[in-house]
């Protein structure tokens, strides 16, 4: 297999020990840049994480006016958007990841003219369902139409009349969906509900940040958030919340491996659910005053059935690399994904490598959810404990990706990986915090010999 880009060579075998530092989060970092087009005040982020998404997000930011100092040793940045210079986000940003469809309520309160964004992108995992933001807006009196322009599709939207305030119910707790419509309705008229509104620490952490804007946010227990019209804007300092899925990758990495791996600045508050299913296999973990250790102790034993759901239930960004740790336990696992009907395809590769893995289209476990009867593979089950073999490997998506490096670690010979961009977009400095580990992985450019960067 031939690989145009860069790519890791992994040998395994290794337990990962030591200690690293968690980034800023990814999905966190991208829409709190985006919110603060919202106004035409300074916002200094600190740790803000060095990583792909986050660039692309400036690169959109700077592209309709915003100012932009960004000291990536220091983790600082300042963000500033005196005026629009345009409403419209170029095509070449087409499919570079999921933010120019936030860009849509950021900027409805903020120009009257016509707002033009590319079609949504991210990893190729399953339905964005786009059709919940649009219908989120045009409650709150947005006119948005989807066209074909340059071969490719955008989305057009205005509100000439200004935004008001409605009671706004999602079908399905859509993270993007609720940040869109939270961000549109801190400039509309009146009071906006959403109801059965996703609720991550993430959102949590976008709501903090709005609130020191000058937004007046509330959540309810029943999953609504309210927010009232905001007229007075003032300069923020936010620091940005760890990574839960970096956090998460690399415990597991140390537990597959037999290591022990401290994670500074690991929050407890956001991996309960994560926890809870790594003790119930074996795993084992201490909670520090300043992070979280993760520890092997014991062969771990499979018998596990986990379900992926939104906040506060195990999230599905932490299913792939969980599927890897589970080939080490003992036992028959089951998992049901149910937030994306299509993020199983990465398993072709896990079994290739050795992985005793079978999808089914049917709802195995407790509860059946909305992919149920539609034929999608959105189930699995895993058997253990199975030696991994070393592959030639291109990653497909980021989270898929992370998998593929653990697998990658726990094969004795040398893998090699490609698309690695995949994983710089979520993931800081990936290669120096595995080097830091004791792993043995090496980075190559096609135009450059052996590097560990």
């Amino acid at each position: 297999m031939l690989f145009c880009m860069e790519t890791l060579k992994i040998r395994g075998g290794k337990p990962l020990q030591g200690q690293i530092r968690a980034s800023g989060a990814k999905n966190a970092m991208t829409k709190l840049l985006v919110a603060s087009l919202l106004s035409d005040k300074k916002c200094t982020f600190y740790n803000v994480p060095n990583i792909g998404d986050v660039e692309i997000t400036v690169n959109l930011c700077r592209e309709i006016g915003s100012d932009v100092q960004w000291d990536r040793k220091a983790r600082v940045l300042e963000i500033v958007t005196p005026e629009l210079k345009t409403s419209y986000v170029p095509q070449r940003y087409s499919g570079s990841n999921r933010i120019p469809i936030l860009m849509i309520g950021a900027l409805l309160g903020r120009t009257d003219q016509d707002i033009i964004v590319p079609t949504i992108g991210g990893d190729l995992i399953g339905t964005r369902p786009v059709d919940l933001h649009i219908a989120a807006l045009q409650r709150l009196g947005a006119r948005i139409e989807y066209r074909e322009m340059k071969k490719e599709g955008a989305y057009f939207a205005q509100a000439h009349q200004g935004l008001h305030g409605a009671v706004i119910t999602l079908n399905y707790p859509s993270v993007g969906a609720t940040e869109n419509t939270i961000l549109a309705a801190v400039r509309a008229k009146g009071t906006t509900l959403i109801k059965n509104a996703a609720i991550e620490p993430e959102i949590i952490d976008l709501i903090l940040f709005l609130q020191k804007l000058g937004a007046h946010i509330t959540v309810e227990a029943d999953r609504t958030i309210a927010i009232q019209q905001a007229t007075q804007f003032h300069e923020v300092e936010h620091t940005v919340l760890t990574d839960r899925n970096e956090v998460a990758s690399y415990a597991m990495a140390a537990i597959a491996t037999k290591g022990r791996v401290f994670i500074e600045g690991a929050e407890h508050l956001h991996m309960i659910a994560f926890l809870n299913k790594l003790r119930e296999i074996g795993g084992n973990f201490q909670v520090r005053p300043t992070g979280i250790e993760f520890f092997y102790e014991q062969p771990l034993r499979g018998g596990l059935h986990l379900e992926t759901d939104v906040h506060p239930g195990f999230m599905t960004d932490w299913q792939q690399p969980f599927v890897v740790l589970l080939t080490q336990a003992d036992g028959t696992s089951i998992i049901h994904e149910t937030v994306y009907e299509n993020r199983f395809g990465y398993t072709k590769t896990l079994k290739e490598m050795g992985a005793d893995i079978s999808l089914f289209t049917q709802c195995l476990g407790g509860k059946s959810c909305r992919f149920a009867s539609q034929g999608h593979h959105h189930s699995l089950v895993v058997k253990g404990p199975s030696p991994l073999k070393a592959k030639e490997i291109s990653i497909p998506d980021l989270r898929a990706g992370f998998a593929y490096v653990m697998a990658a670690l726990l094969a004795t010979e040398e893998s090699t990986i490609g698309n690695v961009d995949y994983l710089d977009r979520g993931y800081e400095d990936l290669v120096d915090k595995l080097v830091a580990l004791g792993a043995d992985i090496t980075r190559h450019s096609p135009f450059l010999t052996a590097s560990s960067h």
